[in-house]
């Protein structure tokens, strides 16, 4: 693949939150995955616990060849369905309460790269979540196993990888075969990263907050690498800074800073390339403030494509939500001492703009058939392609629908919450095996109501789109 089929191919967007910069004192870590295609059917699924395994995994994508674990948790994910070009799962919690999201595609410039290119055979976002997420006990962890592997195996492209548990979200940045950083997110911060690499300075006296591979300070210094003067700025020193970035990848970063922080950011211009990576937010942020950023599509700017501004404002920029989007999920981990059901899993398939983002609790053994069945072609039982439906009509007739269909979001928005509080209540008096086969009917009764609620919205808009047709005639009385 070329850098722009890399680019078109995966190119996401990602929003990290510390505990104390949380309502609710949850940690999140989110991305939208977007492929080079507007149909990339993905289920939700539960892969089970495994225990004495003799096996090896091979990727199909670039045949990356790793002996597994003996042993691996059960864990929550969003593959592919079609998986001749390996599983790409994405997301999803362990057992362990332990989450990542896998990958936000970042690139290098050609003067780290010359040093230390990208390993053919090695890891690529098709394996990073199958190949980590079932083998770590803590985000820290999962830092340390996969930093571990890009030493041994090395990395075939460039990937920025969340993880998060009750109190922590790393982000690591792989960016060559085998240089890596990884960052601790502040408790009281966020983070946003768009196909950039994000990360700036790196203090190698804090690996408390900061990790990274072995030898990177001896690579940069005897390859000469570091432009500036007195500062180690991973950003300058691995990152590119190019008519591409400053068009399709920062100005996402500054829609989003400009929501979170808008009394920080006023003189920030969405071409800015020094935008900080990590920000402090000018309120505490809800789940509901994440997925309003992750469905954006430079709302009430004239850079919205859905808008009113010129031609070339509407289309200068990329925006968050795509028609390209093949899911977006928010993982947000509670206080696993308060609830039994701490992680919860927000899947959202289809268009992010037009589609909501329905609650999973993750400490399950399986997924609604809807949405661990995904048929090859359209087939309003799958919730895949049920959202995609709703897309394609909603957009199809925007100015008429679009109010509906922000109303149908903010209902089952509410009803999220209403229903999540309820799951904890009757939660809190359950445990074991007891505890997560409640909670497994839960999510399939969830999975149901939105299907229902969906389908009803999309027959009605269906049936009004009928009235919009303009192949009309009204005869004129005077004929």
């Amino acid at each position: 693949m070329t850098d722009l089929d890399r680019l078109e191919n995966s190119a996401c967007t990602s929003i990290m939150v510390g505990k104390k910069a949380s309502m609710d004192g949850s940690t999140y870590i989110s991305r939208n995955e977007d492929r080079v295609v507007a149909i990339h059917p993905k289920r939700f699924f539960v892969q089970p616990a495994v225990t004495g395994r003799k096996e090896t995994y091979v990727s199909p994508y670039n045949h990356l060849t790793v002996p597994m674990p003996a042993d691996g948790m059960r864990y929550t994910s969003t593959p592919n369905v079609d998986q001749s070009e390996g599983p790409n799962e994405e997301d999803g919690f362990n057992e362990a309460n332990v989450g990542e999201s896998a990958t936000e595609s970042v690139y290098a410039n050609e003067r780290v790269l010359a040093y230390d290119p990208f390993v053919k055979n090695g890891f690529a976002e098709d394996s990073l979540t199958t190949l980590v997420l079932p083998f770590i006990h803590s985000a820290r962890e999962g830092v340390e196993y996969l930093g571990n592997l890009i030493k041994e195996y090395g990395s075939a492209e460039g990937n920025g990888i969340q993880f998060n548990d009750e109190n922590d979200v790393w982000y690591m940045e792989i960016v060559t075969g085998h240089m890596w950083v990884a960052v601790r997110i502040p408790d009281d911060c966020y983070a946003v990263a768009a196909n950039q690499i994000a990360i700036q300075d790196i203090d190698f006296d804090d690996p408390d907050n900061y990790m990274w591979a072995d030898g990177i300070q001896e690579f940069v210094a005897d390859n000469n690498l570091n432009p500036d003067e007195d500062a180690w700025n991973f950003r300058h020193i691995f990152g590119t800074d190019t008519q591409k970035d400053h068009h399709y990848n920062t100005p996402r970063v500054w829609f989003a800073q400009r929501y979170f922080s808008p009394s920080q950011t006023k003189d920030q211009t969405p071409e800015d390339p020094e935008m900080p990576f990590i920000r402090k937010p000018d309120r505490k942020l809800s789940v509901e403030d994440i997925q309003y950023v992750l469905k954006s599509h430079y709302n009430e700017t004239k850079y919205d494509p859905l808008g009113n501004g010129s031609d070339f404002d509407r289309h200068v920029y990329r925006a968050i939500s795509l028609s390209r989007t093949a899911q977006s999920h928010i993982l947000q981990m509670r206080d696993n001492k308060k609830f039994g059901n701490a992680g919860v899993q927000w899947v959202e398939m289809g268009v992010p703009s037009f589609s909501p983002y329905v609650p999973f609790f993750t400490n399950a053994t399986d997924t609604a058939e809807s949405y661990r069945e995904v048929p090859e072609k359209m087939d309003l039982k799958s919730s895949f392609w049920l959202y995609e439906a709703l897309a394609t009509v909603v957009e199809s007739h925007y100015s008429e629908f679009s109010e509906e269909n922000l109303d149908y979001q903010k209902n089952l928005s509410e009803w999220a919450r209403r229903k999540i509080a309820e799951v904890d209540k009757e939660a809190a008096n359950l445990s074991g095996d007891a505890l997560t086969e409640y909670l497994t009917k839960q999510n399939k009764e969830i999975a149901d109501h939105y299907n229902q609620e969906t389908k009803a919205l999309l027959f009605k808009l269906l049936t009004d789109g009928a009235e919009l047709s303009k192949l009309t005639f009204k005869m004129d009385p005077n004929l």
